[in-house]
């Protein structure tokens, strides 16, 4: 195996103060894909000429993680693909060690690795090198390894999910088939968590993380349980998102009102079938 064997694909959106740190740690000899969620036509013009192994193809319009994803896996060529945020650093033998377990012939579908964080020590760290293979059901979606034949009849990413779930979703999908999804130790990326977008638009964000979360959430459950258990796995969430938002209207805090009516908002928006609509501001 040889890093003719894999594609690399972002997803971005107003991430340009993130995305070097992450393009910095990926082998040159890497094929790159990055979907940009917006017509920046200056910020595909920097990536481009920056980073000679890297395409940038503009989504013109916000389609959200899933749907950007899947515009980039069908541009994949290889016999794997690494699905990563912006906000992920490699270590130098990511990708390495990667090529090391497919080499064994490895029957997987989707491969995560070890996250590391600002919690996770370098000796909590160096105590999973030479771990085995651990198989599991489902992993974060920061950084997937996907073996790509494997998809041909699945296909990729549910795209009515706009964010949130999209890879739980896809998982589940993957293990009713019982194809196999793996977490190697021994393949170690750095992901700053929620920091893929500039942080001066961080209450937008939060905001449109509330709405979606609990759109995804009941659609999620609707899709592989029933619409019965999914609003019995909301109700609470429903009755006390409705109850913070009272309250803090009546002590007029704004700002944690409007974050609770997200979260009606998006809630409602689902358990009527609507689509996943919201989109945040960020001009």
């Amino acid at each position: 195996m040889t890093s003719k064997d894999l594609t690399v694909i972002i997803t971005t959106f107003k991430s340009e103060d993130k995305i070097d740190n992450c393009l910095n740690s990926i082998d040159p000899n890497i094929r790159i894909i990055i979907v940009e969620n917006s017509n920046n036509q200056k910020f595909k013009n920097y990536i481009e000429n920056k980073f000679q192994n890297t395409e940038c193809i503009l989504a013109n319009a916000n389609l959200g993680y899933g749907k950007a994803n899947n515009l980039g896996l069908k541009k994949v060529k290889t016999k794997y693909s690494l699905i990563l945020n912006p906000d992920t650093v490699l270590e130098n033998d990511s990708l390495r060690n990667f090529f090391i377990s497919v080499k064994e012939n490895l029957n997987f579908a989707i491969l995560g690795p070890l996250q590391i964080n600002k919690e996770l020590t370098l000796e909590n760290i160096n105590k999973y090198n030479n771990f085995s293979l651990i198989e599991t059901d489902s992993i974060h979606g920061h950084a997937m390894f996907l073996n790509m034949e494997k998809f041909l009849d699945i296909g990729f990413f549910d795209e009515k999910i706009f964010l949130y779930l999209e890879e739980t979703d896809l998982c589940k999908r993957i293990k009713k088939i019982n194809e196999k999804i793996y977490i190697d130790p021994n393949i170690k990326i750095f992901h700053f968590g929620a920091k893929a977008v500039n942080e001066i638009f961080s209450y937008q964000i939060e905001l449109t993380r509330n709405w979606h979360w609990m759109w995804s959430l009941f659609y999620y459950n609707k899709k592989h349980f029933n619409y019965f258990n999914a609003l019995m796995k909301v109700s609470p969430i429903f009755f006390s998102a409705l109850f913070k938002c009272l309250f803090y209207k009546v002590i007029s805090n704004n700002r944690k009102k409007e974050i609770y009516s997200q979260r009606l908002s998006g809630l409602i928006n689902s358990i009527l079938g609507k689509s996943s609509w919201y989109r945040p501001t960020l001009d």
